[in-house]
């Protein structure tokens, strides 16, 4: 039996070598400092036996967009860990339950995570929210394109100055698009745009280009040089992030991102699914598609709440059967009444129209997997003939959810 309780601040360093021991790492001093003042802004759970610190998990502070441009408090957990003598006793389940309360708790009704093992948040009622895209471009010649890039010069803006420019930008972006965590002025410079990125040690710093005056769209990049390149290549680009106002403004960041000196290939990880890039490429040869991956995890900790939270792009009246065993609080069913103008969801004893784990409710809360394809697929009951394509309707958004930001 474990005890679940809070890691306080001075036992960071225990926490963060359970961490290396489950992840089999062994970080430079650099980085396990990072990692420190990391863990030291998170809320700590750490389970027990005795003295000794068997399991772990840490949360973010963190704020995410939801359709409809509100933004809700949600913890983010991150450094997940049970060491490898306690798996499978119940260290985990006891760790997610207690964090879990803590949430419901505080009053965040959703909470994320990134997968490293996508088989084992399931069964805690997490479904994936969000995918991405990752591309890889050939730019051994000019980047061939179906539409003009604006034709406004660009600028590489100083590392140290991007966030006070780009943060209001990309702050934008998070009203438009779901899923999308606030960054603060230490997320900025510690997170996004560190000197050295933590999983290759052969990129270069990070470079910030912009475009327009007032900004119009921005890239962060890293690169490559060829004496780090796979032999017979030159260097790479890594494009970190990209965003628009315009098409035109896209294809101008692309082509000169495609376009650097000394560099034949550009890689972009986890793009959205709906990028324009993938629909004004001229040659869909030379812009490829090289994996397609889930990215945030998100649990419903307040199904009524969640769900009353968000914006909805059409009306709908519907009774949903929602099966958690973990919350018991979301077991059971619920009146949805939603619309443009606001929603509403309460208890219910009504015949449900629609019945569904919290997993694929999560999976479809943030308009990025259709509920239709859940019922197709057998995972989601349809009661009522039609149920499913006018919650589609209503949970529809006019972007796909997406985030790069990786915890």
């Amino acid at each position: 039996m474990v005890d679940i309780r809070d890691v306080s601040e001075d036992q960071i360093d225990r926490a963060l070598e359970l961490a290396y021991l489950v992840f089999h790492d062994r970080p430079e001093e650099e980085e396990r400092a990072h990692h420190r003042a990391l863990l030291a802004r998170c809320a700590r759970l750490g389970a027990y036996e005795g003295t000794d610190l068997v399991g772990f998990m840490a949360a973010h502070d963190f704020r995410m967009s939801v359709p409809g441009g509100t933004d809700l408090p949600c913890p983010a957990l991150t450094f997940v860990s049970v060491a490898p003598t306690h798996r499978r006793r119940g260290v985990l389940t006891a760790l997610m339950a207690g964090m879990l309360e803590r949430a419901a708790r505080a009053g965040a009704p959703v909470a994320a995570l990134w997968a490293s093992e996508a088989a084992i948040y399931g069964r805690f009622g997490w479904g994936p929210a969000t995918q991405g895209t990752s591309v890889r471009i050939d730019s051994r010649r000019p980047l061939a394109l179906r539409v003009a890039p604006d034709p406004r010069p660009l600028r590489l803006v100083p590392v140290e100055e991007a966030p006070a420019l780009v943060g209001p930008y990309y702050e934008a972006t998070r009203a438009r698009r779901a899923g999308r965590h606030a960054r603060d002025a230490w997320r900025w410079r510690e997170e996004w745009l560190r000197e050295k990125d933590e999983d290759d040690e052969e990129l270069g710093p990070p470079r910030v280009l912009a475009l327009g005056d007032p900004l119009a769209g921005y890239a962060v990049y890293r690169t490559k040089s060829d004496g780090n390149a796979e032999p017979g290549q030159r260097g790479e680009v890594q494009v970190y992030e990209l965003e628009a106002d315009t098409p035109a403004v896209a294809a101008a960041l692309w082509s000169c991102l495609a376009g650097l000196d000394l560099t034949d290939t550009v890689h972009a990880w986890g793009r959205p699914a709906d990028d324009p890039l993938l629909l004004f490429a001229a040659d869909r040869d030379q812009v490829r598609i090289t994996s397609v991956f889930p990215a945030l995890w998100i649990r419903l900790v307040d199904v009524p709440g969640a769900l009353a939270a968000r914006g909805w792009a059409a009306p709908v009246e519907l009774v949903l059967d929602v099966e958690d065993r973990e919350l018991p609080a979301n077991h059971g069913r619920f009146r949805l009444k939603a619309g443009p103008d606001g929603a509403a969801c309460e208890s219910a004893r009504e015949p449900a129209d629609l019945a569904l784990h919290v997993r694929d409710l999560a999976a479809c809360y943030l308009g990025g997997t259709p509920v239709a394809d859940l019922v197709r697929a057998g995972l989601v009951t349809e009661h009522t003939p039609g149920a499913a394509d006018r919650l589609d309707a209503a949970l529809r958004t006019g972007l796909l959810p997406h985030t790069l930001d990786e915890f």
